[in-house]
């Protein structure tokens, strides 16, 4: 690509987002002064919501990275408001594809013989066109179909110069974060260096196809032997860092649900199925599909039947450029932050969040463990069946007011942690599509354990340990009692209260803010919050309180037992 294509491509990034940070500006800090507020605070959302449609626009003309900007962004919850994240959940990684000319130019020059060499027939018409690469069907020749096993591959060649565009959008992107960061309340409410260098990594990752080739043969490891999950299978003498060639595993979307149905497959199972392998993933691999749309997952029918007499399948996954990873400081931060709603622990609850690595250094911790109390107070006595019988309608208000919320708290999630959030309610959404019924906190409870239990320990050796802490703070209390009241009869107790007003003020409206914090921790710790029918686990589910958050994601009733 030309020098000053790159140039022009470069500029007109950086022209778009320097207009929407001027916008900001003007009208977060210049139209108040100039006696404007009112009128900046009611178009504020008409204002989010065009500069979405407009970004968009752009993303879809300029394909490259910024519609994996858009995707990105989309799932930033935690630092953008619902107009934007909503106006670009939609965006599709779907551009016109690239001429075939340049394709075989570009798979040729890497595999370095010709397609006709390689392939005994290689389609011309892509299978599918993302903004990085297109995927074509072809066929391997004899002798290498007797070696692989196999002779129908799809072959996934990089766009021509994609490397180039995308180190351009992405010094683009550094240069307007570099202005957003001087800007005070945008550096208090996140690190925006921090998470462009985090979209940098992922899409450095998912253009190394040789990664993604090795993130297959991972993926198949861990489910080896496991007979209802599929993996294509690398053919390694025909892949490069920008062509991969895997078998062709296509089969019925697992969006067609009426083609499911026809099979003669239960969707049912197929909605237990895809929860309980995903489970399987996050709890036990700690390595995860991280992209698990409907086009990205085949129902694979299989000869014969089940039990019930219903036919034999599978479930199979392709394209694992972008997957995540669940690093021991999540499992633990996972962990403490179940006890600390649990046993209702603010200060617990901070930790965990310390440990998650959610917080940023503006983080009042002192506010934020006393704002968690307050809400642990205010719905601590609500039991599971009260927390299920609240109205869906009531549900939908806190999940759209919390999300809202949420831009006044420093909390920022790393990209593990947001991989993992929007696969699981990705996840819920496709199950409930297969299945009206399904209710994911059935399927989830069986690795629940593994996030409350010390390694090589059990869940009630925790709990006890936990109840051993609460009864010495129980024992100290009279002791403090008294030296407490034998103060203030000597008259030497005495009360610090700086500001004491203007705290009470914060906390009041922290009460609300504070449980948009713990929207990802609810809906990524749920599965440990779903022992309710376990007597053991009664009271300590008592203080999950939060539960009602994850509504929009979990939805449905009933649940189906998964196979494995």
């Amino acid at each position: 690509m030309k020098a000053s294509q790159l140039r022009a491509r470069y500029w007109r990034i950086v022209f778009f987002f320097g207009r929407v940070t001027l916008g900001v500006i003007f009208w977060e800090i210049v139209a108040p002064k100039l006696g404007l507020g009112g009128m900046a605070a009611r178009n504020r959302s008409e204002r989010y919501r065009a500069t979405a449609v407009r970004f968009r626009a752009l993303a879809i003309k300029m394909g490259g990275l910024m519609i994996k900007v858009g995707q990105f962004l989309s799932a930033r919850l935690d630092v953008l408001p619902p107009e934007i994240t909503d106006e670009l959940a939609g965006l599709q990684d779907e551009v016109p594809p690239e001429t075939f000319g340049a394709i075989r130019i570009q798979a040729e020059s890497e595999l370095a013989l010709t397609l006709a060499e390689h392939y005994a027939s290689f389609e011309e018409t892509p299978l599918a066109a993302a903004s990085l690469g297109q995927v074509h069907r072809a066929c391997l020749r004899e002798a290498d179909a007797a070696e692989a096993g196999f002779a129908d591959v799809v072959v996934k060649v990089q766009r021509p110069h994609i490397e180039q565009v995308v180190e351009i959008d992405l010094a683009a992107m550094r240069r307007v974060g570099g202005w957003l960061q001087r800007y005070k309340p945008v550096r208090d409410r996140a690190d925006v260096n921090a998470l462009i260098d985090e979209f940098a990594a992922t899409a450095r990752e998912e253009i190394d196809y040789l990664a993604e080739g090795s993130n297959a043969e991972t993926f198949a490891a861990n489910f080896a032997g496991n007979e209802y999950v599929g993996v294509p299978r690398v053919v390694w003498e025909l892949t490069t860092r920008r062509v991969l060639t895997l078998e062709d595993v296509s089969a019925i979307k697992l969006g067609d649900y009426d083609a499911i149905t026809e099979a003669g497959i239960a969707r049912s199972d197929v909605a237990a199925t895809l929860a309980d392998t995903y489970l399987k993933q996050i709890f036990e691999d700690g390595f995860f599909h991280a992209d698990p749309h409907p086009g990205n997952l085949f129902v694979t029918p299989l000869e014969g039947v089940d039990a019930d007499g219903d036919r034999n399948w599978k479930l199979t996954f392709i394209d694992f450029g972008m997957v995540g990873r669940v690093p021991e400081n999540l499992r633990e931060g996972l962990r403490e932050a179940v006890i600390a709603v649990g046993t209702q622990d603010g200060a617990r609850l901070v930790r965990a969040f310390k440990t998650l690595d959610v917080l940023l250094p503006t983080a009042d911790l002192k506010l934020i463990e006393l704002a968690s109390m307050s809400v642990f107070d205010r719905f601590g006595g609500m039991s599971m069946d009260e927390l299920k019988s609240v109205d869906h309608s009531e549900m939908m208000s806190f999940g759209l007011q919390f999300q809202e919320l949420m831009l006044n708290l420093p909390f920022q999630l790393p990209e593990n942690l947001l991989l993992l959030g929007r696969s699981i309610a990705i996840l819920s959404g496709m199950c409930t599509g297969l299945d009206a019924e399904f209710n994911l906190w059935s399927s989830i409870a069986p690795y629940a354990t593994s996030l409350i239990s010390d390694e090589g320990g059990s869940t009630v050796d925790t709990i006890l340990s936990e109840g051993s802490k609460i009864l010495k703070t129980v024992v100290a209390l009279p002791a403090r009692a008294d030296r407490v009241l034998t103060q203030m009869e000597h008259g030497e107790f005495s009360v610090q209260t700086p500001m004491l007003d203007l705290r009470i003020r914060r906390l009041e409206r922290s009460v609300g803010r504070i449980v948009s914090g713990l929207v990802f921790a609810a809906l990524l710790i749920a599965g440990a919050i779903l022992y309710g029918g376990d007597p053991l686990f009664g009271k300590v589910l008592m203080g999950a309180s939060v539960l009602p958050l994850i509504g929009l994601m979990i939805g449905g009733r009933g649940g189906h037992p998964g196979r494995r």
